[in-house]
């Protein structure tokens, strides 16, 4: 602790050492069409559309600098809250897929039921984000997220409401992912912004929300590494190029209260190129102890995403992590049942000894085709040596082409195939542990309001 506040306090002292001295003048010189983007703001433009992209700026980082209210959407406007800083606003995803498999697409996620229409995620959100672009004062916000439906069970914390999960294995729940306050400090360092409550997980190239990912599936990396963690977060301006995160929190996906909870850190950094074609978002998302506690994972992880624009059409992003903790079992965090078609693995694993570890690395390569569609290629790899994020001691890769198409501003749908497939001689983890491949054809339907 001591030393993260001394990094804290650093960080503040030695904010103009990142600073370029043409910092002022790039945001003074902004083009009318940039400034269509983005009108208000004290970091870089957005390098990306939005739409069609769900996000415009490289890694879905908070910019402190950067005008952050959401627009006002339709429940926005019927609540009379259009002139107001407070928005509320949400969206509704139901999804269906044909697979090979016929009882269970796991360890795939986000499109776990097979051969069945499914509400994935109804998402509300109660938003007020504090005015980072100025430096005068002091500002404060907060922000509230709740989503009911299958998608509860990836982002569930042990303490918040987790019996639906844990204890019952329900195939649908309610889940209030994102609860935190916000505190911006515009005199330390280019501007601070603090957070405390409960945040997701930083850094990932995909999102929690249907309406902020890429694509329909997830990556199987993703599946299995941090969503949430419950602390404080202080993330530090310097520059126009440079950010530095700080924090403590009780481990993933757990609230302080819960008796598997611990104390870790977390030191992330951005950096983007001068042109912002390039930016590198990484760090240690979690370290403390690692011990896998009370049928709970303590994941330890490094992480880093690359973001490379090529050209207005063309942009990648990749992403890879190390993730270990001790004394766990196979299979990660124990559900204790009772078994359901869509997840029969329930009860607890089997031990392993000594340090369990895993590494993902994913790629999502976007082609813009106008401003209501676009493709998008991902790629990923996992490997699992011991079991302990799926149950299965084999690496797997998936592979998956999907397009994206907005009706208008409020409607999209995202088409998908996938192909994936696990690579141990003997290893069967598909469709309850009886099949190596899999393939699925999937598309969801967001509607927002």
């Amino acid at each position: 602790m001591k030393k993260l506040f001394a990094l804290l306090v650093l960080s503040g002292i030695g904010a103009q050492a990142f600073a370029h001295p043409a910092d002022s003048a790039r945001v003074k010189s902004l083009t009318a069409d940039t400034a269509k983007i983005r009108t208000v703001q004290r970091s870089l433009p957005s390098p990306l559309p939005d739409p069609p992209f769900p996000t415009s700026d490289w890694d879905g980082a908070p910019l402190v600098g950067s005008d952050a209210t959401a627009p006002n959407y339709p429940l926005t406007k019927l609540l009379g809250l259009s002139n107001s800083r407070l928005k509320i606003y949400g969206w509704i995803d139901p999804g269906a897929n044909i697979s090979s498999s016929k009882n269970s697409n796991a360890p795939t996620s986000y499109d776990l039921i097979p051969n069945n229409v499914v509400l994935d995620q109804v998402g509300l959100k109660f938003d007020m984000q504090p005015n980072t672009v100025q430096t005068d004062h002091v500002s404060a916000g907060f922000l509230v997220t709740t989503i009911f439906g299958t998608d509860y069970r990836y982002t569930t914390g042990k303490g918040y409401f987790s019996n639906q999960l844990l204890n019952d294995n329900n195939k649908y729940g309610f889940d209030p992912a994102e609860m935190y306050g916000l505190l911006y400090f515009p005199k330390i360092a280019d501007g601070m912004l603090l957070k405390v409550g409960r945040f997701i997980s930083p850094a990932d190239i995909e999102a929690q929300w249907a309406t902020d990912n890429y694509l329909y599936s997830h990556s199987l990396m993703f599946t299995v590494d941090p969503y949430t963690f419950t602390g404080a977060q202080a993330t530090f301006k310097l520059g126009s190029y440079w950010q530095l995160e700080v924090g403590v929190h009780a481990g993933n996906d757990m609230a302080p209260w819960s008796p598997s909870a611990q104390i870790n850190g977390l030191l992330m950094a951005r950096w983007v190129s001068h042109d912002n074609n390039n930016s590198i978002y990484g760090g240690i998302n979690s370290l403390g102890n690692g011990d896998y506690t009370r049928q709970h994972d303590d994941l330890q992880m490094v992480v880093a995403t690359w973001g490379h624009k090529f050209n207005k059409t063309l942009h990648m992003m990749t992403e890879a992590y190390y993730m270990w903790q001790y004394h766990a079992l196979t299979g990660g965090t124990v559900i204790n049942g009772p078994a359901q078609p869509f997840l029969t693995g329930v009860g607890p694993g089997v031990p392993i000894p000594g340090r369990e570890n895993a590494i993902g690395i994913v790629n999502y390569f976007q082609i813009f085709v106008s401003p209501k569609n676009y493709f998008s290629i991902r790629n990923d790899a996992l490997d699992d040596p011991q079991g302990g994020r799926t149950g299965y001691a084999t690496w797997y890769s998936s592979h998956t082409i999907g397009f994206v198409h907005y009706f208008n501003d409020y409607i999209r749908i995202r088409p998908e195939i996938r192909y994936e497939r696990a690579y141990a001689d003997g290893i069967t983890p598909y469709d309850n542990g009886t099949k190596k491949d899999q393939y699925t054809a999937g598309m969801d339907l967001i509607v927002r309001f």
